[in-house]
């Protein structure tokens, strides 16, 4: 994904069958690390990795296609080549490398591949099926697989969640309204909802089904719902019952409505870079302006439409669809690594490169900040200055807290004085947005109303954006180390949140990386800026987790199956080069730095480097959202084993080399 005026990276970093270890000592590797890192940095000074999802997103975009009858049938091809590619043993498609049968990813990507041209009566077609029938069939697929479903005509609208345009009306003091849910759950159901009201229908120019998915035809399947609690069954009922008298709702209203969620829709469009920076918003974004009849030489839809396209990935032999970008993200962190290479002491060619790196990955952040313009967050805070920053090139209603945290850090790292008016800015907008629990989600401020979670609409367990201790440890780290007199009141509460997160093996949950031991470096990080006696006893506990959970080679490695199965935290089949850099970056900032733990893990680097100076993980690095979507960010292999290796480089023994 590219900004309007900077050419895009499109290095995928793929795995090589066998990679020699690299010799040479840790500022060797360091130094290797370092220039290859550089080598990726766009011409005005900021990075962007790949950021690639499960196969769901590929499929929907072949779906989108058929959707407006729009087909880029080269582009088709090189998609379904990536499914086919992907499809796992078990003869369906999971939600991440390595990871379990999922019917909604298998669906989507079993009907794509049927969309493209694949025979039903090709193996790989026939097991996926199996597959999918020998799970229920396509009646068990989730919320969103069942509305794309409905849309091609292929189940009737009751087998989805009531959703009518209406909702865009209940005030925020009620049971249920927009103001209550997350922003990407804003953001991709109010498009939903037009698309809903009028019913759209697919063009679906080819013809094709996918009836045998399913168990029971399924006009007459009765079981698209599954109860999943009492509060949820008492949910449910009371939709069935709304959704008698939908038709009694006069016609004006309905188009008066759709005209309320249409002008939302625009508001928020976001220009190149999207609806809500994400693809799920983007699609039903463009889809509801075709079902409303904007043409498509309409510049807004023009523009919609290239927004999608700009997401893909395309080697020319096989493509796939980002979910969404993360430039802000890979930008600081990778500053961060940087500066902490630039803390080692390298040779002075190099630390003159690495200083103009760093002054223009920086200015670049700057340039970046959100300063004016309307955005929802205000909603909860109208009487407090922006200075946040999105995720994305561009998301100007939605910046976050984790991203803004991230780049305060990296800035007041590489020059406090050079950007202290951006710093402070920033500081004052993350300050206000601290959740009455003293800690911080990652777009919005006490966005944890938990009984939403039952609707209907809400099987994926993803409506909502508490706060977690991997963003409030970010926050809490960024204000502890700018020691501003009139942070002190919310550190408190900061820190009081991240002590009672604590889990009773002595780790943190990490909802934006995989996993325990993400939120646990998040946290440690954090504690090395505060001063607390309370830390001491958390910070043993968090070190001795960590310790327990080294694997034999000397990393660490946790999977996925850790959202699942609490019981596996820190724990998965193999080690990854970003989650041992993890472990080691929490244990140096707990002063671990002369453990044998730590030596161990800095070895396993050092063996896991390849020769051009990276790492390369297959693995999917982090949720989306836990047990529903995963996400596997390709720079987390590039810039977390630098930031580790330099750390230990700076501080360890100089007579260990």
């Amino acid at each position: 994904m590219e900004s309007a005026t900077t050419p895009a990276s499109r290095v995928i970093l793929r795995e090589g069958a066998s990679t020699p270890a690299v010799g040479g000592g840790v500022r060797a590797a360091v130094e290797r690390a370092t220039r290859a890192l550089l080598r990726l940095q766009q011409d005005d000074g900021h990075w962007c990795f790949p950021l690639e999802a499960d196969c769901t997103i590929p499929a929907e975009y072949v779906l989108m296609m058929h959707f407006l009858d729009e087909i880029d049938f080269g582009l088709q091809e090189r998609l379904a080549r990536y499914l086919r590619a992907e499809q796992a043993d078990h003869g369906g498609w999971p939600l991440y490398h390595g990871g379990a049968f999922d019917i909604s990813c298998s669906v989507k990507a079993y009907w794509a591949l049927k969309l493209a041209g694949d025979d039903p009566a090709q193996p790989h077609m026939v097991r996926a099926r199996a597959a999918i029938l020998a799970a229920g069939g396509a009646a068990r697929a989730n919320v969103f697989t069942r509305y794309a479903l409905a849309m091609f005509d292929q189940v009737p609208w009751r087998a989805v969640p009531f959703l009518p345009a209406e909702l865009i009306w209940l005030p925020s003091w009620a049971p249920f309204s927009w103001r209550r849910v997350s922003y990407w759950t804003r953001a991709v159901a109010i498009p939903l909802s037009i698309l809903y009201t009028l019913r759209a229908r697919a063009a679906n120019p080819t013809g094709i089904d996918v009836l045998e998915l399913f168990t029971t035809p399924p006009d007459r399947e009765r079981h698209y719902f599954q109860t999943r609690s009492m509060l949820n069954r008492a949910f449910l009922t009371a939709e069935r019952c709304v959704r008698r008298v939908e038709g009694l709702i006069p016609g004006f209203v309905r188009r008066r409505a759709v005209r309320a969620a249409e002008r939302w829709m625009l508001e928020r469009l976001n220009g190149i870079d999207g609806l809500g920076g994400v693809f799920p918003s983007m699609v039903n974004a463009l889809e509801s302006m075709h079902v409303l009849g904007y043409p498509r030489e309409h510049p807004q839809r023009e523009v919609a439409t290239q927004a999608l396209r700009r997401l893909v990935i395309d080697d020319g032999e096989s493509a796939y669809c980002q979910p969404c970008v993360s430039p802000i993200w890979d930008t600081a962190l990778a500053a961060l690594a940087l500066d902490e290479t630039r803390a080692t002491g390298p040779d002075p060619a190099l630390g003159e490169v690495l200083d103009r790196a760093l002054t223009s990955s920086c200015d670049w952040l700057v340039g970046r900040q959100q300063l004016d313009g309307p955005a929802d967050w205000r909603a909860t805070r109208p009487g407090v200055a922006p200075g946040g920053w999105p995720f994305q090139y561009r998301n100007d209603h939605y910046p976050d807290l984790d991203d803004s945290s991230a780049v305060i850090w990296a800035l007041a790292r590489v020059d406090t004085r050079r950007y202290a008016e951006s710093i402070g800015r920033g500081l004052d907008w993350v300050a206000c947005m601290q959740s009455s629990n003293g800690g911080y989600g990652a777009f919005d401020v006490d966005n944890d109303d938990a009984y939403l979670l039952e609707i209907p609409f809400c099987d994926h367990g993803a409506l909502l954006d508490p706060p977690t201790a991997d963003v409030s440890a970010r926050c809490l780290a960024v204000f502890g180390r700018a020691g501003r007199p009139q942070d002190r009141q919310l550190l408190a509460r900061c820190l009081d949140y991240l002590l009672a997160e604590q889990e009773d093996c002595g780790a943190w949950f990490g909802r934006w990386g995989t996993n325990y031991v993400y939120g646990t470096w998040c946290v440690l990080a954090a504690f090395e800026h505060v001063r607390d006696p309370r830390v001491d006893a958390a910070r043993a506990r968090a070190v001795a987790w960590l310790a327990s959970v080294q694997r034999d080679d000397g990393s660490w490695g946790e999977s996925n199956d850790s959202y699942e199965d609490p019981t596996l935290a820190g724990r998965g089949q193999i080690g990854t080069a970003y989650q041992t850099a993890w472990a080691l970056l929490a244990l140096l900032a707990a002063g671990q730095a002369h453990s044998d733990v730590v030596a161990r893990g800095i070895a396993w680097l050092q063996r896991a480097q390849r020769p051009d100076g990276l790492w390369v993980d297959r693995h999917f690095t982090a949720p989306g959202f836990p047990r529903v979507f995963y996400l596997r960010y390709h720079g987390y292999s590039a810039y977390f084993p630098l930031w580790a290796l330099a750390r230990y480089e700076r501080e360890r023994p100089r007579a260990a080399e």
